[in-house]
């Protein structure tokens, strides 16, 4: 399936965060490192990044909040809209983040423990401030073969992933993170039956994310995906591709960018 695109496609870095460095796993596991947070969001910003996220991997694993200080440390480097996420579980939580200048916030494990936080969440912010991120994998027990984990990727929930999002949708968020686990620093592609699941079941903007490597898949993340932002991380850190030649790749195929 081809999708006409009508909107710009955003391009987002991300930084995900262990002990104050980026750090990048494969299935989310193995972990290394990938660089000082504030030398890449400044570089990022820097090189015509749409939008930053930053994601708080060990909050939810560690029973903690997400780190403020590590969200006021790069709203100061940047002027591109910062989505941060990681621990987030209560209206105190997303209040705390707003105040600093953060433009939304991730909910993921919170959200699948508690739906009501979402409703809540979209309610007291708007529901354009709120992401709801969805880890899916590989599950062929689900309706749509698809399962939705927490925690980091650590915790089976049974729960199909495409359904999980069109509550989600219900509940009130204003765009869907959806992370395939069984791509996510791959550099082999991103699930795209995975990002074109959500996509078709929902009406709200999707997040593809999982698995980037090359130009193309940049570009199928779009097209056969449909997602109408593209998150990668491993890409970007590791400087295989720039901001730059994604945006100039991406439009000589007719897709509109911001340059």
């Amino acid at each position: 399936m081809v999708l006409k695109v009508l909107t710009a496609i955003k391009i987002m870095p991300c930084l995900d965060m262990k002990n104050g460095r980026v750090v990048k796993g494969t299935h989310f596991e193995n972990i290394r490192d990938a660089g000082d947070p504030i030398a890449n969001a400044k570089f990022y910003n820097e090189e015509g990044a749409d939008e930053l996220a930053m994601l708080d991997i060990a909050a939810s694993v560690e029973g903690r909040k997400t780190r403020l200080k590590w969200a006021k440390d790069v709203l100061k480097v940047i002027s591109i809209p910062l989505t941060v996420g990681g621990g987030i579980s209560s209206i105190e939580n997303m209040e705390e983040l707003f105040k600093l200048g953060v433009s939304k916030i991730s909910i993921n494990t919170a959200a699948v423990k508690d739906p009501k936080l979402i409703r809540d969440a979209s309610r007291n912010f708007g529901r354009e401030g709120i992401v709801v991120a969805i880890d899916g994998k590989r599950n062929f027990e689900m309706p749509s073969g698809f399962e939705v984990v927490i925690m980091g990727g650590k915790e089976s929930t049974k729960i199909d992933a495409i359904e999980w999002a069109k509550k989600c949708e219900k509940f009130g968020a204003g765009e869907i993170l959806a992370t395939s686990m069984d791509g996510d620093g791959t550099l082999s592609g991103y699930d795209i039956q995975f990002t074109r699941n959500i996509v078709d079941a929902i009406n709200i903007p999707v997040i593809a994310s999982g698995g980037a490597g090359t130009l193309e898949h940049l570009y199928n993340g779009v097209i056969e995906g449909g997602a109408k932002t593209l998150l990668a991380a491993s890409i970007f850190h590791y400087r295989k591709i720039s901001i730059k030649e994604v945006k100039e790749f991406l439009k000589g195929k007719g897709i509109e960018v911001n340059i």
